[in-house]
């Protein structure tokens, strides 16, 4: 079954060939406007503003297609994919330049998590978005309405891999990720559950359970039944086989968090 945003590119595609055909006419450059603005404009009114940056996107490399620089080929991923591209760029865009190691550390999730082909679609996609100005408080709020609260946690969990792949996460990126996490409705626990998992501190295996270090047994047990529901690979096996094993990684760093506290405290 299509997904909507899948269902919106073909009908993108759709108007920005009928666009282009009727202004054969005009200089390359009026083309390659006409593409992407109509693209844009059509994405707007069908899906929002992810509608919008993916159609202006799509123009734009539809453009490119009928000059030889693209092999064009439909997209078949879902909305889950679509907002991994749009907030994968803002990320990137966040402390105002674009890092190699940030770009690479996507091109190896794209390509570990939906194949080559996929991958390479996906690259040039995000290469366009990164060209446009991204309204984070009006993606993150329609990603948030639409999404449900298992994938916003692995969404999070993979924004936080773009920050940090440069080995450090700075004011403005963690700020920004904070900014996406309030928008798209997730609950401060979770997010300094997911920050725990990245910034260690002496502290980090409680704020992984959510818990204080002052908690009493019984509560530790109780928070870790609570979190490994949460985390459980199941919960997001609706994305895909991929984005599933991606969660595993993410439901063993609960269970390291656990064993260590057991350890700790002499639990059995």
């Amino acid at each position: 079954m299509f997904s909507f945003y899948s269902v919106l590119l073909i009908v993108i595609v759709a108007i920005i060939v009928f666009g282009s055909q009727k202004s054969k006419k005009t200089d390359a450059s009026s083309r390659k406007s006409y593409s992407k603005w109509i693209g844009g404009g059509i994405g707007w009114a069908l899906g929002g503003p992810l509608g919008a940056l993916l159609g202006y996107a799509f123009g734009n490399m539809f453009d490119d297609v009928k000059q030889g620089k693209y092999e064009y080929q439909p997209t078949r991923q879902g909305d889950f994919n679509v907002s991994l591209l749009v907030l994968s760029a803002a990320m990137m865009k966040a402390d105002g330049s674009v890092k190699k190691s940030e770009l690479d550390y996507v091109k190896q999730f794209l390509l570990r998590n939906f194949g080559k082909e996929a991958a390479e679609q996906y690259v040039l996609m995000l290469r366009e978005i990164l060209k446009q100005q991204i309204n984070l408080q009006e993606v993150s709020l329609q990603i948030g309405q639409f999404m449900d609260a298992s994938s916003k946690l692995q969404l999070m969990h993979y924004l936080f891999g773009i920050a940090l792949s440069d080995g450090q996460l700075n004011h403005i990126e963690t700020e920004t990720l904070r900014t996406i996490s309030a928008y798209i409705g997730m609950h401060p626990g979770d997010f300094e559950s997911i920050k725990a998992m990245f910034v260690k501190d002496t502290d980090s295996v409680y704020k992984i359970l959510e818990i204080s270090k002052d908690a009493t047994d019984e509560e530790v047990k109780k928070a870790y039944r609570e979190m490994a529901v949460k985390y459980h690979p199941d919960k997001v096996a609706h994305l895909g086989e991929e984005v599933r094993k991606a969660a595993e990684e993410k439901f063993k760093v609960v269970t390291d968090a656990y064993e260590q506290i057991k350890k700790q405290r002499g639990m059995s």
